[in-house]
C-alpha cells in the first residue's frame, strides 16, 4: 500500500518546514534524533510526518507549516440527520473538509482515499463492529495520524472510559452541540500527546 506522498517527507521538505538547512536535517536524522528511514539502494532519507511532528514538538519548533490545509474529518454514522448536519455545519463553522460513510465498508474505502485527520465513529454501527473499523485505522501505517472520536447516545460513563483504553481519542455523547464536536476535533488535532 503506498502512503500518500505528504505523509512521508524528504530532508528538503523537512528543512523548509523547520526553517533550517537540509544538512541540519541530515544531522538530526544521522544522530538518531529525528526518526525515519533510507530509501533502499540510495542515500536518500525519508521522514514520516508523524515522526517529524513529535520531533518538532519535543524541540519547540512551531508546527505552523505542517498542519496547513483544512482538517479532514470522516464521519461514520448511519443516522442521516446526524451526518447531514455535520456535513453542513462542520465546514461552515470550522472550515473542515468533511466526508461521510454510513457503514464499516464505506469507512474503510474512505480512509484509504481520504486519509482523514479525525474520524467521528458511531460505535453502534448497524452492519459492523465499530471496533473493527477502529482497528483497521490503528493497524494501517498510512493512517498513523488519524485520531478516532467515538460517538454514542447509549453508553454509560464507565463504558465511555473503557473506550480510551481501546484507543479512542475521546467520546461524544449524542445528542451533542456542533461546538462540542468542533472542540473534540480541535483537541484531537492539537497534537499534544
Amino acid at each position: 500500500m503506498m502512503a500518500q506522498e505528504k505523509d512521508v517527507l524528504t530532508t528538503g521538505e523537512v528543512a523548509k518546514l523547520c526553517n533550517v538547512a537540509p544538512r541540519t536535517v541530515s544531522k538530526w536524522f544521522d544522530s538518531g534524533q529525528l526518526q525515519g528511514y533510507r530509501i533502499p539502494g540510495s542515500k536518500d532519507r525519508r521522514i514520516p510526518l508523524n515522526n517529524l511532528v513529535k520531533f518538532m514538538k519535543a524541540h519547540g519548533i512551531p508546527l505552523d507549516g505542517v498542519m496547513s490545509g483544512s482538517t479532514r474529518v470522516l464521519v461514520v454514522d448511519d443516522e442521516r440527520d446526524i451526518t447531514d448536519a455535520l456535513r453542513k455545519l462542520l465546514p461552515e463553522q470550522a472550515g473542515y473538509d468533511v466526508h461521510i460513510a454510513s457503514n464499516g465498508f464505506e469507512a474503510g474505502l474512505e480512509c484509504e482515499r481520504f486519509k482523514p485527520h479525525v474520524m467521528l465513529l458511531d460505535i453502534h454501527l448497524g452492519d459492523s463492529d465499530a471496533t473493527s473499523v477502529a482497528n483497521l485505522v490503528r493497524d494501517s501505517d498510512d493512517l498513523a495520524m488519524t485520531r478516532i472520536i467515538a460517538m454514542s447516545g447509549k453508553l454509560t460513563d464507565g463504558q465511555a472510559a473503557g473506550l480510551r483504553q481501546a484507543g479512542f481519542e475521546s467520546f461524544l455523547k449524542k445528542p451533542f452541540q456542533v461546538r462540542q464536536v468542533i472542540d473534540a476535533i480541535e483537541k484531537a488535532t492539537a497534537l499534544v500527546h
